[in-house]
């Protein structure tokens, strides 16, 4: 059953501004400069679509976004941002649900994966890295653990909150960054927020021989 981040639609983003300050916003702003002109984008997790706007400010028009999200909450608050005059089809379901194109130049992941166990993430993983078009950016930001003590208890307090609260099914990080190298994405630029305890990453797909 997917998470219902229903019940935390209307005060997510105050929550996390309380919690990382802007750290959640500029980890996924900084990856937006690497979206070409013209772009099919797939946002899978928009959540409350403030991502829309920032992505707006650099690219006015020419983008056709999907953007999926589960909560019906959260996607009534998406679909009143600003988009510019990017053309945006919201679909209200869960990511592994929706039959995506393989065509999509870039594809959208902000703090995604870490809502699933390991055997739900590799199967919605390879869903999407097969809508991505060989030569595509992928645009992950997600936490990670690099030995500091503080991260383990936040991290612990944030699956409890949100395992009670919204029904997520995870209780710890999937094989995240491991993945995207298993699968022969290549890594273009990364930077590290909050302690290194955030991390965003640009991949392009492996262009098939």
């Amino acid at each position: 059953m997917a998470a219902n981040y229903n019940n935390s639609a209307w005060f997510y983003d105050r929550l996390s501004k309380m919690i990382y300050g802007k750290a959640l916003v500029h980890s996924q702003v900084c990856l937006l400069q690497f979206i070409p002109p013209e772009s099919r984008i797939l946002i899978a997790g928009g959540g409350t679509g403030w991502i829309l706007e920032e992505i707006a400010n650099i690219q006015p028009s020419g983008l056709t976004i999907t953007y999926i999200e589960v909560a019906p909450k959260m996607m009534e608050l998406s679909k009143k941002r600003n988009a510019g005059n990017n053309e945006v089809l919201f679909i209200n379901d869960v990511v592994e649900n929706v039959p995506l194109p393989d065509d999509f130049d870039v594809v959208i992941t902000p703090f995604l994966f870490d809502n699933f166990t390991e055997g739900n993430f590799q199967k919605i993983f390879a869903h999407i890295h097969n809508g991505l078009k060989p030569g595509g950016i992928w645009l992950n930001t997600d936490f990670r653990l690099t030995g500091k003590w503080w991260q383990k208890v936040l991290l612990r307090s944030m699956f409890l909150f949100f395992r009670t609260l919204c029904g997520i099914e995870a209780n710890k990080l999937p094989d995240i960054w491991n993945t995207f190298e298993r699968y022969g994405c290549r890594e273009i630029e990364k930077a590290p927020f909050f302690g290194d305890f955030i991390l965003s990453v640009v991949y392009k797909k492996q262009i098939r021989n």
